[in-house]
This record gives C-alpha cells, structure tokens and sequence, in this order.
C-alpha cells in the first residue's frame, strides 16, 4: 500500500514498565478484571532509503537488548484486542518529531516523514463497554484521538490553500439584534459591550467593516488573560455586611481610600479596581522610600531588583534577580500534560525575555483529592487522578528537559479546585545588569522572531482560558493548549545568556498568550508585521492563526538595523531559526499583512482602550465569628497523643508527597543550596528554595531565597484572614531558612470563581486584596509583581477564593539555617506569633520576632527551624524529626491542644539548651530531641519509623516512591584494587575537553565549570541540525574540535527530549558518522585520551558500545544497556555510591570503599545485562560504582537504588578504564551546594582526569 512503511516496536517483557504500569491502574482504578495489557509504539515512515531505514530500525526506532520489532504487523492473539491513539493534527508530536532528526542524521540528504501513534493491546475477556472504558482513560480527546488502523496511502498532507481573510460585511450600521446574533455566533471572549466599542470605532473612526482577523485580534487583545480586564473593572460601590469581623477589612479599605486619593490627587483618569488594589501598598512603599532597588522600565517581563554581588570576594558589581509566577490553571484542567508543560515554558520566558537567565523553579499546585474512585469524577471532567498524574508528568518534563532546577514541588488540596485546577510555576532569574540594555523602539527598527515555528496549536488559549466553563466547552477548546518543546527554549537561554547578543537587544516580548498580535503588537506604538515570513509548522494557516496562535517557544526582540545580521548570525551558531519579520513606523497603528495585503490596521490609541469600560458594585460578606477556623480547629481535641499523630500526618495538605517531588530535577546547575528532602534519611521536606547564582566563573556567597504561603480551608472561611495569613507564611519560611525580612519582595498569584452579575461575588478577591494591602503595609514589605486568573468555575462549583503569596529574598549563604533536627540534647521551643482580637497578626511585635530569630541564626544559637502551618506544632516537629531520625521528648506541660494549634506563621526552633534563655521572646518549651527514634508524650511513645508510614501512605497509590520489585540488600561486595592498567604518555600541562552540545543538552555549563576549576580548557559546540547543510558543517566542526583536544565529555540532558521512545539516541546517531567515530578512536588509540558520559552522556557511549567496549561498535540483544527506571518515571535525589573499582583513571584521587554523595537525576538509569556480561566486568573491574544503602552496602531498595539497575551498578568502564560511563551528576558539586545532605559529595573525577595528563 503506497510507499508507507510500519513498524511497531514494543518493550521486551521484564522492561515492559509503562505497560505494567498502566494495568495495575486499569486493575485498581477501573476496577478491570483484564489479564494483561500491551503497549507498543507504532511509527508510520515515508521517503527513507532501504539502508537509512535498515539502520534506523535498531539504533532510532529500537534498541535491540530491550526492544522487539515487529514490519507491518506485530503479533495478536485471538484473546487480544488493539487500538491506536494519536496526536490530533496540528498537535507537536516531540516523537515523531525526534524520529525524524535522528534519521536525517544517518544521511542528511534526506527528508524522512514520520508519525507516530501509541498501541494498546488488551488482553482478557473484555466486553465493548469495557474496552470503551478502557479507550476512555487512554485517550484525552482535547489533544488525541484513535488511530485508524489500516495503514495510510501517504503521510504528505494536503493542505488546503486557506481563503483569504473576510470583511465583516455591513458591521458598522447593524441594528443591534443583529450585532449581537453576530456576536454570540463568533464564540468571543470580550463582552457584548466591547463589541459595541469596537462597533462605534470602526463607525466613527475607521469608517469601514473590520475583518475577521480584526475582531479575533482585538478579542484576543483584549482578553482577561492579556489585559486583566476582570482586575481592570471599575468598583464604583463597596458595601460591607455587618459582623464582628468587619472592624479590620472596613480599617484597611478606609486606609486604601486614603492612599489613592492621595497618590492620585487631581487625577481623574484613575479609579477605584482590583488592580489598584493589588498595586496601592507598592505606589505607597514606594512613596515612603522603600522600595528602592526595584528595577523599573519599560518591558513588563518579570518582577526585578538590583543587588550588589561580589564574586570570589572581589569588587561589587550590580545583578538584575527576576522572579515570576504564572499560571495554566485552564489548559492543565482540559490537557493536563500539555498544559502544565506550557506553564512552566511561559514562566521561563518571562524573566528570559527580561534576558535573565532562568535557575530554579517553584511550582504550587491545587487539586481536589486524587485518591477518590474513578466513578466519582464529574461529567466533563478528567478524573483528578488523571489530572494530577499528567500535569506533574508535564511539568516536570518540561523543567527537566530545559535543564531547570525545581527547588519546593507543594500540591494543596481541597474539594473546590474539583471546579478547575490550579497550576502555578514560579520561577527565579538572574543576570549581571551590564547585560541588559533597555531601550524604547525606534522607527526602522528590525523586530526579529526567534525559535520555534508557528502552528495551531494554542489558537485561542488567551481566549479560552477567559471563557466561562460548562461541561459542553470541555469539548471544543482542544485547539487552545499548546504544546512544549523545551529543547528549543533552552537554545534561547542560551543565546540570551551571551552578554555579546544579551547587549544587542534593545527590548524583548515573548510569546505568551495572543500570539504575533499581543507578543510583537506591545514592543512598539507603530508596528508592521509581515506575516508571511512567520515560520510555519506546516501549510494552511491563514492570516488569522498566524495573527494569534500561541505556538511556543518563541520570543520576538526589537535589534537596531545596523545589529540586524550579527544577530541573526548568533542565532544560527545556536541552532535557532530566527527571522526578521516586523518594522517599527513612526504612525502609532499595528498593521498586519498577510498575502500582500493589510488584514489589520488599527490604531494604538483604540487598541489600548482594553475595551469597553466596564463598572460594578461590591458587597463584601464578612466571615462568621461562629465558623472561625481557627475556633473549629481549637474545638477538634483529640483523645491521646497517637490520634494527633494519625490525624495529621495523614492529613492530604500535611502527608509525604516525596513520589511527587522527586519526578523533578532539583539539583541541576550546581547551585541548589538546599534539596527538597534533607537529612541523613532524606526525609525533611524543606519550606524555602535557596539557590547560588547562576555565576560562570567564580564563586558568590550571594543566594536567592523564594518561598510561600497559602490554606485554603482559612482562605474559603475569610479570604481577607487567608491574604494575610499567606504573606504571614510566606516572609516567616525565608526568616526560618536564615533570611532578614526587611528586604523581602513579595509576588501574588490571585485565583478566584468567575465574577458574575451579582455584587457578592465580586466581594472575596476584594477582602483578599484588602488582606494584602494591610499585611504590606502592616509589614512594610510590597508585592512587586503578580498574576490573576478569574475564571475558577466549573458550572456552579468555584475554587477556594486563593491568594498565594511568593517570598523573594537575597541572602549570605552562610546564614542559611535548614529545618532537619541537628543534635540529640537540644531544645524545641515553639514562637508563637501575637494576634489581636480579630485573630490577625500584630504587625509591629511580628518584626520584633523576626528581627531576634534572624539575629540568633546568624550568631548560630538557633540550630534549625520550622514555620508552623495547617497542621500545627505536631506538622512541625514530626517533618524536622524524620529527616535525621532523632525523636522528640515532650514537656510536661505541652497539651495535645498545644500540637494542633495552627499558629499560621509561627515557628519551632531547635537550640542548645544553655541558649534558650537569650531567647528574649515569650515561647512554649516544646521538648528535648532525643537520639532513640520515637515521640514520647507523657505515658505515649510513637516510634518515628510508624510515624513516618504513616505520613508517607496517603499519596503513595498516586505517587509511588517504590516498585513492586525487590526492595532487598544484596549480599555482594566485590573490590577491585588491583590499579591502573593504563599510564599516560603523551603528557600536557593543561588539557584541553570537548564537550558537545546537542538538541536537549542541559548540563552543558555544569560540566564546563567542573572541569574548568580543575584546571582544564574547555571547548564547547552547539551540533546544529536545521538543514543538510548545517549537519555536515557541525561534523567538520566537532571532528576539529576532537583532533584538538584531550578528553571527551558527554553532558546530561535530553537528547532531542529522550525521543523516539528512548535517551541518547540522537547524540549516538551523530557519533556514529564515520568522521566522528575516527576522531574518537584515534583520540583513544593513538593519543592516550579519556573520554566521559555522565546520565544522558553514559546512556550515549553504552548506545556507542564505548563502554563496555571501549569502541564504537554496534549494539546487539545481549549488550549492557540503560533503559527506563524500574518505578515508570524520572527520580531526582542524592544517592549514596561507593566505588568498588580503581581501574579507571578517572578516579585516581579517590579510593576504593569510599562513599559519596551524588545527585541522580533521570529516567532511564536501570542498568540491565545478563548474569554472565556482569560477573565478566566485576571480574575485569569494569563496574566502577554501585549504589549502596547508609551502611554502604549496594542494594534493590529504591530508596538507595533509584532505578532498579541489576546489583546496584551506577557506573562502568572500558577495559581500560579510560571511558568512564556513570548517572550520578558528579558535575553538580560545589562549595554549599546541597547543605542539608549528608557525606562526602566530590569524586574528584574532573581533577583526575586532568592529572592524569600531567
């Protein structure tokens, strides 16, 4: 049938994880008697030669000691039922996508089309209605649908010529019955009113009928998503109900009145909005002088200040810190993978846009519980199980993928986010602030788009995410989610990280929502876009999706004419398609032409009207004294000492959400100061993320501090207590990790139901924006930045009225405290925080608490700390305890009430006991930490390994920390001291690495930095694959840079996003062009060198054959391989190796026995091989590392052994020890780089490797 080939590839039986994965949950969550279930990749393959395709069969589509082929067909038993699913067209398939540049590196020349499609094979009596079930749950029809079966005549698609765009005929005289037939049949955004606006404009101004582009233009302008225009209403009335509780919100609104009537006397032009509100305590701060190292210009990208920064104790120079929070909470709801990828892409792009480099990530979530049957999930909706899995699969794929460290991973629950999801992604960024030029646009400027190609996928996303929700709309917004692809952003941080091309760029937008109309519309008052110069994905657009699709991965950047080339040129260097396609006018109107001719032409003044004025009313309900939170939790007594145990370490905001966590990397860019878990065991969750900067050379004492703070169950009793109680939390976890609150910067993520006719609803985000206002002022501390998302209702379910609080500080390293208990024989004392009458803080002796404990973490009396939250003291003190298993002795005089208090934003310190009385600050002696492992209260003890069962098995059916394999010691211990079998001879002063970069490399600049401050010179190249052309320059290019070299090291990373359907096959494709193979053999052979793969880098020379082998060679069914993890996902902690081997040269400033403590970060780790090929490298003293348990000896518990690789093995050599393959990053070392982990955390490989040169 036509010249279609097909192949089906399907993991062997005992690496068959996902497959396994997916029948137990079609067992347990459907409740499915099925007896098996298969999955097998299908890929559909056009224009590939017989001898591309031979060789693509075992080293792009399949890995043969892991994977079995099936051409055309694969085998189906009589008892077994298929079907395929695939991406819906227009969607980014990063497989097919990866497949495809894979194999134009066996052969440049050509042009292979490929798709992709995923098949299930059921086994079992299974009736129609089951397996529809079964189809139900493995297809999200908003992105995906079922495959036909039979295999197509083609895979060129026909794209239609697109129609060229439409005049609204006979809109500017329609009566308005009409206007508004017209209207509800275009499916807008705006309200009728805008539409009215943009009728009397294009009536008295423009006098002529818009186009279609026009008005989907101007809805996507003005959208809430773009223009906040929910924020931006007017509130012309603010009643508030009588109640106790009145007293402080009509106080703080009073004070608001009296402080925009002040900053904006005379100025008729402003009145009273949300906006206003969320900004007032910034205009006044700043006002009063104390705000004042924010940076202020033009560019709206991210929050900014200016610090000092002083690297390796020399002169001060100035650096820009960014920090940004973004939300997906609508696509991640209807996509979840797809939308919460995107959400964090969008909010690396902010600050990058800014030309900040981007280090480290927050991301806070909010679900309704998970763990409830599947039969409980709404009509329309997703099940929360589904949603919650997905998005955490999304979100941490696109971080890991970019090479983001995500620092603190919270999911809050409460059974109103079952309304819509929240997904947020806050992120820190830095640059020295010479880097960064901000300059208006001037006419004749260039606007170049950079990055990845347009399509339709996100046509509408603004739009959508601004639309009111019912279970009907779940069904036509598919078109609206966009699709990451995180190896091209981070191709932008690096060009952007270049002060060269940093400095040529005058201003930036990226491509958020609205597309080319809002991304490149904003960067100037007068703008011509030629949109037939956007790249598109592929044909068919029509001027109208080019105008406002949402693809992403794209920035547009204004260069002066004069820059044009040179830039352009840099783009290219790092394998970025950049292409300039818009002029700045002089005339203050955006026009867009597509075809030759103008299908926007509209005047900046009207564009920034936002739309029609829109006014309300307010009534403000008051919460009721009677249902007080904080009354209901004092009348919650427990009977003994074991319930408040039980009741809250099983609590879902309180529990173990490690199997969460450790799907994201947090430890890549070697600056995480502190990882998510610390301890000997691993075990306390941190509540601040602190990083290093992002510094190339060199070293700061200067770190970043970002934490939060929000309940929802005190936010939906009183969303003004909630607002408060959020920033309360917030600045005391940066006072807690040893951070000063007088420079804390704060940023707000307000999420509320959709504000609807009546004045009630639009009372809570005013009590929370008035909360705000009072704690900012109250605090003397300003939100600099924000997000709201108002559109949190699911037909008459809204979400808890959120206002989330981000605390942002800049901090001495060296006073950084971490909360994992420290002695036995120290004292626990809890600090509570006053509160007046109405249950708020007071303010003024809050500071006063804040100033002492910053003062004793720096004179190190207190040893750790803990701010208390929902769940108490009990919360507290068990998360400080588990990490170092020390146990707690309670005081006498500690009640049970005293453990279940929740003191939102108090603390519990540890300190010695001959401290305590410098305290100076009323506090509760809580008790003493003890060595034996167990709570004791009074006549109860609890031994800390029950407690931690119990904290660790609410979430561990949707979150799994552990397989159902083997969890046992293995009783092998061999050492191999026998030594070097190979000596350098032809010896260097300073030796010169390559370190290759490729699509999806990420630790590119860890490893430089390691090797650099051993001593070596480093060469790096970007391999670039855009066209034949740049292929076979990039070969030339990486064979010089071999011949001059003597070592090769392969970074972690992606490679082209771990597609298709397995890591490193790209890098292994590229390596295996016969110029490259001879450059590495000869610098083997002939030159005495060494070469280095750590995670994806070994996953690419075990593909080589580099090790075991020490050649390139091909790879066969009984070859050593990695493949994926044993638990069916990516895991990122510290894992405990030991080496066992002193082979390799590699490992010459170490000794045999010793143990370290490395970050592991990755999906693919699980080393496999046959019983015989592993007892011949132990024997040769090829295995070098092996991961052990705290008593060093190697082990299958996934708690010490990540992946499941068979005996433990982490790392392997050549014969010779010379090419050393291993997954622990040993790169991500440095001085404060992960404080709260135990042992020795440097190998000295990079050291070594230079020595043995020497």
């Amino acid at each position: 049938m036509g010249n279609v080939r097909r192949v089906y590839v399907e993991k062997k039986k005992d690496y068959a994880v996902k497959a396994k994965e997916l029948r137990e949950e079609l067992r347990q969550y459907l409740g499915l008697s099925i007896e098996d279930i298969r999955v097998l990749i299908r890929y559909d393959m056009e224009n590939l030669s017989e001898e591309s395709y031979k060789k693509a069969l075992v080293t792009v589509f399949s890995e043969p000691p892991v994977d079995d082929v099936y051409e055309e067909e694969f085998p189906c038993g009589e008892d077994e039922v298929s079907f395929s699913v695939e991406y819906l067209p227009g969607q980014f398939d990063q497989r097919a996508d990866s497949a495809q540049q894979c194999v134009k590196l066996l052969n440049e020349d050509e042009d292979a089309l490929i798709r992709s499609a995923t098949t299930y094979v059921v086994k079992g009596d299974v009736t129609k209605a089951q397996l529809e079930e079964i189809k139900e749950y493995c297809i999200n029809p908003v992105d995906s649908r079922e495959a036909e079966a039979d295999k197509p005549e083609t895979l060129v698609m026909d794209f239609e010529d697109p129609e060229d765009v439409k005049i609204v005929e006979g809109f500017q005289t329609m009566e308005e019955k009409d206007l508004k037939e017209l209207y509800d049949s275009l499916n807008l955004a705006m309200t009728f009113k805008d539409f009215q606006h943009i009728q009397n404009y294009f009536a008295g101004e423009e006098k002529r009928d818009p186009s279609m582009t026009e008005i989907r233009v101007l809805d996507t302008y003005w959208s809430d998503h773009c223009r906040h225009t929910t924020f931006s209403t007017e509130l012309t009335k603010i009643e508030f109900q009588d109640g106790f509780f009145k007293a402080p919100l009509k106080i703080a609104y009073d004070q608001y009145m009296a402080d925009h009537e002040s900053i904006f006397a005379g100025r008729e032009d402003k009145f009273v909005c949300l906006m206003d509100m969320a900004l007032m305590a910034m205009r006044r701060l700043k006002k009063d002088g104390k705000l004042d190292n924010m940076e202020e210009s033009d560019e709206i990208n991210a929050c900014s200040i200016v610090v000092p920064v002083s690297i390796d104790g020399g002169k001060e120079e100035e650096w820009l810190i960014s920090f940004k929070n973004e939300t997906h909470n609508h696509p991640t709801e209807i996509e979840p993978f797809g939308g919460a990828a995107t959400c964090l892409g969008g909010a690396i792009r902010d600050p990058l846009s800014g030309r900040a480099y981007v280090y480290q990530a927050m991301r806070v979530t909010g679900a309704a519980d998970p763990t409830i049957p599947l039969k409980d999930t709404l009509k329309g909706k997703l099940p929360q199980r589904k949603i919650v899995t997905g998005a955490a699969h999304g979100y941490s794929s696109y971080g890991n993928q970019i090479g983001l460290a995500t620092g603190i991973v919270n999911e809050i629950y409460h059974p109103d986010y079952v309304a819509k999801r929240m997904e947020i992604g806050a992120v820190m960024g830095a640059a020295p602030r010479k880097n960064v030029v901000r300059e208006s646009s001037d006419p004749g400027d260039i606007i170049i788009l950079l990055g990845g190609r347009t399509g339709r996928d996100g046509c509408g996303g603004a739009t959508g995410s601004s639309k009111v929700h019912t279970e009907k709309s779940i069904e036509t917004c598919g078109a609206e989610v966009q699709k990451g692809n995180p190896p091209t952003e981070r191709k932008i941080q690096r060009l952007f990280r270049r002060e060269e091309v940093s400095r040529l760029i005058k201003k930036c937008n990226d491509f958020g929502a609205g597309g080319v109309s809002v991304a490149i519309g904003e960067l100037a008052d007068g703008l011509t876009v030629d949109l037939d110069k956007v790249p598109k994905k592929y044909a068919g657009l029509d001027g109208t999706e080019l105008a406002i699709s949402e693809s992403q991965e794209r920035m547009a950047v204004v260069i002066d004419p004069k820059d044009a080339d040179q830039f352009l040129g840099y783009a290219a260097e790092e394998n970025l398609e950049a292409v300039a396609v818009a002029v700045v006018t002089e005339e203050p109107r955006l026009v867009l032409t597509w075809r030759g001719k103008e299908i926007v032409n509209i005047s900046r003044a009207f564009l920034d009207t936002n739309g029609a004025h829109q006014e309300t009313e307010v009534y403000v309900e008051i919460p009721h004294r009677a249902d007080s939170y904080f009354k209901e939790k004092e009348n919650d007594e427990p009977e003994s000492f074991k319930e408040v145990c039980q009741n809250t370490l099983s609590n879902l905001n309180v529990c173990s959400q490690k199997g969460l966590v450790e799907m994201f990397d947090s430890s890549i860019g070697a600056a995480t100061v502190t990882m998510p878990y610390g301890g000997k065991y691993q075990k306390t969750p941190i509540q601040t993320m602190i990083a290093k900067l992002p510094i190339d050379k060199g070293e700061s004492n200067t770190v970043t501090m970002m934490s939060y703070g929000f309940n929802p169950y005190l936010s939906k009793w009183s969303p003004f207590h909630g607002a408060v109680y959020a920033i309360t939390e917030s600045i005391s976890k940066i006072v807690a990790s040893g951070g000063s609150y007088k420079k804390v910067r704060l940023t707000f993520q307000e999420y509320f139901k959709r504000m609807r006719e009546d004045k009630a609803s639009w009372g809570q985000p005013v009590a929370a924006l008035l909360g705000a206002y009072q704690a900012q002022i109250g605090y003397g501390l300003a939100s600099i930045g924000g997000k709201d998302s108002m559109s949190g209702s699911f037909n008459d379910i809204d979400v808890p009225p959120t206002l989330v609080s981000f605390a942002v500080d800049v901090a001495n390293v060296k006073n950084v405290t971490t909360p994992e208990l420290k002695k036995p024989g120290h004292r626990l004392i809890r600090l509570c925080l006053p509160t007046d009458a109405y249950d708020l803080p007071v303010y003024i002796e809050v500071k006063k608490i804040y100033k002492q404990i910053h003062k004793f973490i720096k004179k190190g009396y207190i040893k750790s700390a803990y701010v208390i939250g929902g769940g108490g003291t009990m919360e507290a003190i068990a998360k400080m305890a588990f990490g170092n298993k020390y146990g707690v002795r309670f005081d006498e005089e500690v009640t049970l009430a005293d453990l279940t208090d929740p003191c939102f934003g108090s603390f519990v310190v540890e300190m010695d006991t001959r401290d305590v009385y410098k305290l100076g600050i009323p506090g509760l002696l809580i008790g003493e930490v003890i060595e034996e492992p167990e709570f004791i209260f009074g006549d109860e003890k609890v031994s800390l390994d029950e407690a931690i069962d119990i904290w660790e098995k609410p979430l561990e059916s949707v979150f799994p920390t552990k397989s159902a394999g083997s969890q046992d010691t293995l009783n092998i211990s061999r050492l191999y001291q026998k030594g070097n079998v190979y000596v350098c001879r032809n010896k260097i002063a300073k030796p010169t690495v390559f370190i290759p970069v490729f699509p999806g490399t990420n630790c590119e600049y860890d490893s430089a930095k390691a090797f650099e401050t051993a001593g070596a010179n480093v060469i790096t190249k970007v391999f670039k694959n855009l066209d034949a052309q740049g292929i076979r320059d990039s070969v030339q290019v990486f064979e010089k840079a071999i011949k001059e070299s003597q070592m090769i090291m392969f970074p972690g990373g992606f490679s082209a996003g771990d597609e298709p359907e397995g890591s490193a096959k790209f890098i292994a494709a590229a390596f295996r062009n016969e110029k490259l193979k001879e450059a590495v053999m000869d610098l083997l052979e002939q030159r005495d060198g060494l070469v280095l793969g750590i995670c994806n880098g070994f996953q690419a020379l075990i593909k080589l054959g580099l090790v075991p082998e020490g050649k390139i060679i091909e790879q066969t069914a009984d070859a050593p391989t990695l493949t994926m993890n044993r638990i069916g996902r990516h895991v990122s902690k510290i894992a405990y190796t030991k080496l066992v081997s002193n082979l390799s040269p590699w490992f010459n400033k170490v000794q045999v026995g010793d143990t370290f403590s490395i970050p592991i970060s990755h999906g693919e780790g699980r080393f496999v091989a046959s019983n015989d090929v592993i007892e011949k490298l132990f024997a040769n003293g090829q295995i070098a590392t092996q991961y052990v348990d705290l008593g060093g000896d190697p082990t299958m518990d996934e708690n010490y052994n990540p992946n499941g690789s068979y005996f433990a093995i982490e790392g392997i050599t050549s014969p010779d020890g010379r090419v050393l393959g291993k997954m622990g990053h040993s790169e991500r070392k440095g001085i404060h780089v992960s404080d709260n982990i135990f042992g020795e955390k440097d190998q000295k490989i990079f050291e070594s490797g230079v020595e043995y040169f020497k």
